[in-house]
Formats: C-alpha cells, structure tokens, sequence
C-alpha cells in the first residue's frame, strides 16, 4: 500500500527534513520517491528507528561516491532537486558518527556553503534583479488596467514570498553553519 504526503521544507530545513522521514518510518511509512516542490510517496513497511539522511550534491553524484556511502551501510533511497536521500537502520549505528553521512563538521559547512552559492545566490539576484525592479512599477503605478492589476499582485507576491524564503533560509543556514564551525 502506498501514501502521498505534502509537506513543504525549505532548502534550509533538510534536519527537521530528516527528523519527519525517520518519523514516518517509524509509523511503517517508508520514502519512495520525491517529487518536487513538496510530494512524498510512502510505502507501507514494518515500523522501524531507521535514520534519514540528505546530502547537498546539486547533481554532481558519481558511482564511486554512490558506492562510498553503500560501503558506510547507507542505503541510497533517491534524489529530488539537487538533494540525495539516504537511510540507515538505526540499530545499525553503533556510535554518533556512524549515524551520521558526514563525519566532520568541516563536510557540513561545506554542504553549508556549497547550498548558498548554488541557490542561495542566484535566488537573491532573481530577486534584485527581476522581483524588486517590477514591485517597485506596481508601487509606482505603473501597471494599469484589469491585466496589470493582476500582474502586480501576482509581483507582490512574489516579493513578499522571496523575502520570506531569503530571509528564513539565510538565517537558518548560517545558524547550521555557525553550529558546525564550532
């Protein structure tokens, strides 16, 4: 039996990402797929304590890399924009570092790093570049009639919604970040 779950995570919430798959297994809900933006397909199991781990790779996956993890007892579950799913038994790990995919924080921040210059970034000169220009012509008035009304609060929306997400994902981020650099 299969379930499809909807539940948004933004790129800065792949922990608590992790907590909730942990916790649908537990349930007897093992991840099958991610479809994007915010789709889980589940699969009905044996509960299980098993660890959920994601990855940050942005496509950039190889063989030897996928092997590398198989050989530390991870089984890789899949990939959903950019993100590479992994899990664990939990029962399995036998210390801290053995639950965990990376066993430096210095690997991390890395990931850290790597997610602020591959989306971080660019959405931050979407927005400069594209989203505040065209608020600022709805602001102005320079959207008229039935078409740019709506076209301004479609832009509206979506300065509102790009401030949210850059402002929740850059803090959280360098929050994670500061956690592991220490």
């Amino acid at each position: 039996m299969n379930k499809t779950e909807i539940k948004v995570f933004t790129i800065a919430d792949y922990e608590e990402e992790e907590i909730w798959l942990r916790q649908q297994h537990q349930k007897g809900w093992k991840i099958m797929k991610m479809i994007p933006p915010c789709f889980y397909i589940f699969e009905s199991c044996e509960p299980e304590d098993v660890i959920y781990r994601l990855d940050f790779r942005n496509r950039e996956q190889s063989e030897e890399y996928l092997q590398m993890v198989k050989d530390f007892g991870w089984e890789y579950v899949g990939q959903c924009v950019g993100w590479l799913y992994f899990r664990k038994k939990a029962d399995e790990a036998q210390t801290a570092e053995e639950s965990e995919l990376f066993s430096d924080n210095p690997s991390k921040v890395e990931m850290i790093t790597k997610i602020v210059k591959t989306r971080i970034m660019p959405l931050t000169v979407l927005f400069l570049a594209s989203v505040v220009p065209n608020f600022i012509r709805f602001l102005d008035g320079e959207y008229i009639g039935p078409w740019g009304t709506v076209f301004g609060i479609f832009t509206a929306f979506m300065f509102v919604l790009y401030v949210y997400l850059l402002t929740h994902c850059g803090l959280k981020l360098k929050m994670l970040k500061k956690k592991y650099e220490c």
